[in-house]
């Protein structure tokens, strides 16, 4: 003998969140920002991407394997270089005014100050590690790639400089 079904009822209850809110476009224009590149970080940016596309792609053009200490620059050259250019199309687009939840003046200050601390390093290593060889090509490509290391650094402590008074003014209000 068969049990006759009960309907079963079901309550289900959605909510919206703010958060995904947040990532919604609701307007179908591309926000850009002309005047960021005429502002000072705006500047030092496209100086530590220019500068430091010169560091590593003068030491990518040698035999940079021979000498390990070339290694690590390599590595903070092409690292800060990738994410330099992140911070680029995010300040130009403004895609941080579209996630507020991210502390974007704390995150540029450690950004910057990581990428003044860990570029002066490798200048030091870089211009430490230029020998003269026989090859003149790699002692000129990395004596100059020793040179623009230190421009870049001299860039990341400017942008640091002007992160931390952003930060600083945010943390006062």
């Amino acid at each position: 003998m068969e049990e006759p079904q009960r309907s079963r009822s079901h309550t289900v209850t959605t909510t919206a969140s703010s958060f995904t809110e947040n990532f919604s476009t609701s307007s179908s224009s591309f926000a850009y920002d002309k005047e960021f590149l005429r502002t000072v970080p705006g500047i030092l940016i496209v100086a530590e991407i220019v500068f430091g596309l010169l560091v590593w792609t003068l030491i990518a053009g040698t035999e940079y394997f021979r000498v390990p200490a070339f290694g690590w620059v390599m590595f903070v050259a092409v690292f800060y270089w990738v994410l330099t250019v992140f911070f680029l199309i995010i300040y130009m687009t403004m895609t941080y005014t579209r996630i507020p939840q991210v502390p974007w003046t704390t995150v540029g200050l450690c950004f910057n100050g990581s990428a003044f601390v860990l570029y002066l390093i490798a200048a030091i290593v870089d211009a430490s590690s230029v020998t003269k060889e026989r090859d003149t090509h790699n002692y000129n490509s990395w004596a100059a790639s020793s040179f623009f290391a230190f421009v870049v650094t001299i860039c990341y402590a400017g942008n640091t400089y002007f992160s931390f008074l952003s930060w600083r003014s945010r943390t006062v209000q």
